[in-house]
């Protein structure tokens, strides 16, 4: 386990991240309080402290390297608080919106919130279609991991960044026909890529793909998800 947890934080050293005691305690709760609710409530399949660390909360720190982690943030379908919770951690600074549809989800985040001690943190009950009608182009980071096609996720999330603020869409390995089939979408949604960053996790990719929003998105999108599902916006 702390072989696990040693790189963990190796890793971060290396990018110029030293946590202090309190982070690293901060880290170690939510672990335990992940294992613990997860008894009860489909969270994670992942239920081992030292893969935590590594498959979670470094995971989640990766996309971190590739932007500036400044302003404010919002997390689209964060289920147990990834990315957003370890981000939290590591740059107390940012502001935190977390947009989950799960209710029990939503209530193990708001008890993680609280345990962990963080502020400026908020937990949104509600879709993300839904939710764009109170933040529109708000936030300078987006994020989602592993939630939906990049397509359909294009069009969930960016209407939610600011002009100028980036869409961070965390990838496995095969980005490429994603990326392609997306195209349209990025146009249409007035985002462009600006970086893809690929880290190798102990033979675990991840594609990190930051999409900057380069004009204001078009008032009818986000569509409503049943139409978003049936009538992606794909190029031809």
């Amino acid at each position: 386990m702390e072989d696990k947890k040693n790189q963990f934080l190796e890793n971060l050293k290396n990018h110029n991240l030293e946590l202090n005691e309190h982070q690293k305690q901060q880290f170690e709760t939510y672990a335990e309080m992940l294992i613990e609710w997860n008894q009860k409530m489909n969270l994670t399949a992942i239920a081992k402290k030292e893969d935590i660390y590594e498959k979670h909360f470094l995971d989640c720190i990766l996309m971190s390297y590739a932007i500036d982690m400044k302003g404010s943030m919002c997390d689209v379908g964060s289920g147990a608080g990834f990315p957003s919770i370890p981000l939290k951690i590591v740059y107390p600074h940012l502001k935190v919106w977390i947009v989950e549809p799960l209710q029990k989800r939503c209530t193990f985040l708001n008890a993680l919130v609280k345990e962990l001690g963080l502020s400026d943190v908020v937990v949104v009950n509600a879709r993300a279609e839904d939710y764009v009608k109170e933040k529109r182009e708000y936030y300078d980071i987006v994020s989602a991991r592993a939630v939906a096609n990049l397509t359909m996720l294009s069009e969930l999330c960016i209407p939610l960044v600011k002009v100028g603020g980036v869409f961070v869409a965390m990838k496995g390995p095969n980005i490429d026909i994603e990326l392609e089939e997306a195209q349209s979408a990025l146009k249409v949604l007035k985002g462009e890529v600006e970086a893809i960053d690929y880290q190798d996790l102990n033979g675990q990719i991840r594609n990190n793909l930051v999409i900057r929003k380069v004009g204001s998105t078009p008032k009818k999108y986000p569509r409503a998800f049943g139409q978003i599902k049936k009538n992606p916006l794909r190029s031809k």
